[in-house]
């Protein structure tokens, strides 16, 4: 039988849309027994299916890496560990386009620029711009861009150049934070994304998930995104690198990676929400079942620093679905 309490909630949500649930209720459907998770997740379905039937693809390059002065406890390219992962500056324009033209080719729809480290400089943004520019002239990739902090102007430069998405994490919960990050303030993340909206540019905001948090702080980060009004919510599970802080950490199980899936729906029902990186480790054979759960969106190919699944697989796995 169906637990009443997630029935009740999915009602509302069903019928009156975003505003419809409170923090209580959400870390009470966090704190429902493990029997329930299955309900959870059937309902997060109904929500989708209800606000964001449609699904999409996005894909990244890793266009600079390593060498980040931040101290982010998960990260692969802090300078403050030691992974043995590649390091290298920002890449060509001619490299970022063929790289665009590629996944392109492959299927995604969107294209994101990943840089790493604090802030990029303006000549960095420059090779940016022009890459973009490019890309938007050859292809029907949506463009986006995750080059760190951001000020107004830079904010403006790249929507003038054809980026349409400012990707910028927020990770975890603000609460939960100094214990991932000491190096810069959750404000200077809240400002990035503030600024980036300010000029127009939509915003991809979400985080990791399962970094040592409580499912309270889970629902937190799912708030804190509703309060910001971001645009697309991308969740990604902790898949720990070895030499990093927490390269012990265990990973999410399965059911709990679907029900974190869940709630962002029952939180954000009227936002994006895309499954990055992670998946792999943490879902294995229940990939498909981030659909079911509620996400709309899934990122394809290889993520910053570790491989993803064959993007063919992918696309096959949506249309199998029979999603759109």
């Amino acid at each position: 039988m169906f637990s009443k309490k997630v029935i009740s909630i999915t009602e509302k949500i069903m019928e009156d849309g975003g505003d419809s649930i409170s923090y209580e209720e959400a870390c009470e459907l966090s704190a429902l027994p493990a029997d329930d998770t299955i309900d959870l997740i059937m309902c997060a379905n109904k929500i989708r299916n209800r606000y964001r039937k449609n699904t999409f693809t996005c894909s990244i390059i890793n266009a600079k890496s390593g060498f980040c002065s931040q101290d982010c406890a998960f990260c692969a390219q802090s300078a403050h560990h030691k992974t043995g992962v590649d390091t290298y500056p920002l890449l060509s324009e001619e490299e970022l386009v063929n790289n665009a033209l590629r996944m392109h080719e492959a299927g995604a729809t969107k294209y994101s620029m990943v840089t790493s480290g604090y802030m990029l400089t303006n000549e960095e943004i420059e090779t940016i711009s022009r890459a973009a520019a490019t890309i938007k002239k050859k292809t029907g990739l949506m463009i986006c861009a995750s080059l760190g902090m951001l000020t107004e102007p830079m904010a403006r430069q790249l929507k003038e150049s054809g980026i349409t998405t400012y990707h910028h994490n927020l990770e975890t919960a603000r609460s939960y934070f100094d214990q991932i990050c000491t190096t810069h303030d959750y404000d200077e993340d809240i400002q990035t994304v503030k600024s980036a909206r300010s000029t127009g540019l939509k915003v991809c905001c979400g985080g990791i998930l399962g970094l040592g948090e409580s499912w309270e702080q889970r629902v937190e980060l799912a708030f804190t995104l509703k309060e910001l009004n971001v645009d697309i919510i991308p969740i990604n599970f902790l898949n720990p690198i070895p030499g990093t802080k927490l390269e012990s950490m265990p990973l999410l199980l399965p059911l709990d990676a679907l029900k974190c899936i869940a709630l962002f729906r029952f939180i954000n029902p009227e936002k994006d929400i895309t499954i990055c990186g992670g998946r792999e480790v943490v879902l294995r054979d229940y990939q498909s079942w981030t659909f079911i759960a509620g996400a709309n969106g899934l990122m394809v190919g290889n993520y910053l620093t570790t491989q993803g699944r064959n993007t063919e697989m992918d696309i096959d796995m949506i249309k199998e679905m029979g999603l759109i």
